[in-house]
């Protein structure tokens, strides 16, 4: 990781930006009428379930050249995606060098962009300023091992008050994740992870974020769903399928966080299709049901809304490596969506492996630094991302689709009373019948259906 320089779901969601100019508006006039105002009367809470976005990560859309830009800012305002931002790393500074000096550019840069196309903004709450982890105050080891290391216990309560200023410093954020992937609480000694201590950091920042705003969104534990191949037998789990199966130890801290933590609006996890060895088994589509079974391992285990903070299905896609068609990649990351809502999923952030040049597998966009008219454009997996966002909200009521197809393994479906999408899991062209209607595929074709 080097160091980068400072540069919905839920419709009426998506709209708080009008509504609050509508209700200020509104407040005026009957000011000015001499109407008594309702004291009684609140604001609804921010929702829990946010629907279909992505991740901000070193580079992205905040910088670069001016139409470029404004081109990615277009694309993700229709529809407006929530997006998703770390506080340092990712393409944010050391937000606290030394003990009470705050550096907040690059995460304002991020910030205000996404405030500009409308989307709901997510922070999550990692990485933590050196001073905090052992390191000298006004110093910022940016190698990844420093980076991805968790705060020291005696700083945890540090940690929480920067929370608490990065709450009211961006009073529009209404959500945040505690800390990413467990990153630094791994305990060599017991070979397992010291979910004892991430318990400790998530209550601790649970309980100073909700003293600056009780109806912020808080989750956790962002749990990075590991899984072995099915020939594994040391920390398998009863978690398991023909695409491996989950590591034990992962789900001991799901289970110990969710016993002890103070609270909790929703519950978040990240993961791949494939396995810790790279495999996607039994085959790259067959493997993304390992995301509908975690999903409902957990909601088997709490109610709260589930969100992927991340969830990949290309090995070194999330490094731009290029190793697909766009056809094959947009095929597999659609039935991944299907498969994560079928696991009682209702957000999903697509980690954006962005970077400067031109070509970049899993790009949502052409980089912003492309200077020849095309950079900015959209790729076709945001086209999915938006369309999928727009047509598969929070609140969505799903139904069942018939299928009819010479194998319909090959078939991945997902529909409710306005829209289906329909995914060719095969190479081949197929002739498939979609509630009666008959459809030509082609190989890895994604297809979205009008209902009636």
């Amino acid at each position: 990781m080097t160091k980068t320089r400072a540069t919905t779901g839920v419709r009426r969601w998506r709209m708080m930006t009008l509504l609050t100019t509508v209700a200020a508006a509104l407040v005026l006039v009957l000011s000015l009428c001499a109407v008594p105002a309702d004291n009684g009367a609140r604001a609804s809470p921010p929702p829990a379930s946010l629907g279909w976005g992505l991740t901000h990560t070193q580079y992205s859309a905040d910088d670069g050249d001016p139409a470029a830009v404004a081109a990615v800012q277009r694309a993700l305002s229709d529809p407006p995606l929530p997006q998703l931002q770390h506080v340092m790393g990712w393409g944010a500074d050391n937000p606290e060098p030394s003990p009470g000096h705050y550096d907040f550019a690059a995460l304002d840069d991020r910030i205000d962009f996404i405030r500009r196309t409308g989307g709901a903004p997510v922070i999550t709450l990692c990485c933590a300023p050196d001073w905090m982890k052992g390191g000298s105050p006004g110093q910022t080891n940016w190698t990844r091992r420093s980076l991805e290391t968790a705060p020291s216990p005696e700083h945890y309560d540090d940690f929480a008050a920067l929370a608490a200023t990065i709450a009211e410093r961006y009073p529009d954020v209404h959500h945040f994740i505690v800390w990413n992937e467990f990153k630094g609480f791994f305990d060599e000694t017991k070979k397992r992870w010291n979910y004892e201590g991430y318990t400790q950091l998530y209550n601790r920042v649970h309980r100073a974020l909700k003293r600056v705003n009780s109806e912020v969104q808080v989750g956790g534990p962002y749990l990075n769903m590991d899984s072995f191949g099915p020939g594994r037998t040391t920390h398998a789990s009863a978690l398991k399928g023909p695409w491996g199966s989950v590591d034990q130890r992962v789900l001991d801290a799901f289970t110990y966080w969710n016993t002890h933590r103070v609270g909790a609006d929703f519950v978040v996890v990240d993961g791949s299709s494939y396995t810790h060895d790279d495999e996607a088994l039994p085959d790259r589509f067959r493997a993304l049901d390992k995301f509908t079974a975690v999903g409902r391992w957990v909601r088997a285990r709490t109610s709260l809304p589930l969100w992927w903070a991340e969830y990949y299905v290309e090995p070194g896609a999330e490094n731009g490596r290029d190793r697909w068609s766009e056809r094959l990649r947009s095929a597999v990351q659609a039935a991944a969506m299907i498969a994560m809502v079928r696991g009682g999923a209702t957000t999903g952030f697509y980690w954006n492996p962005q970077n400067r040049s031109g070509v970049c597998a899993g790009c949502l966009w052409r980089s912003t630094e492309i200077t020849d008219g095309t950079g900015g454009e959209p790729r076709p997996v945001l086209n999915l991302l938006r369309r999928f966002d727009r047509e598969f909200p929070p609140g969505t009521e799903y139904r069942a689709v018939d299928v009819a197809a010479a194998d319909a393994s090959e078939v991945r479906v997902l529909g409710d009373d306005r829209a289906t999408l329909v995914v060719n899991a095969s190479d081949r062209p197929q002739r498939v019948r979609v509630d009666e209607r008959a459809v030509e595929l082609n190989g890895y074709e994604v297809l979205w259906l009008r209902r009636g």
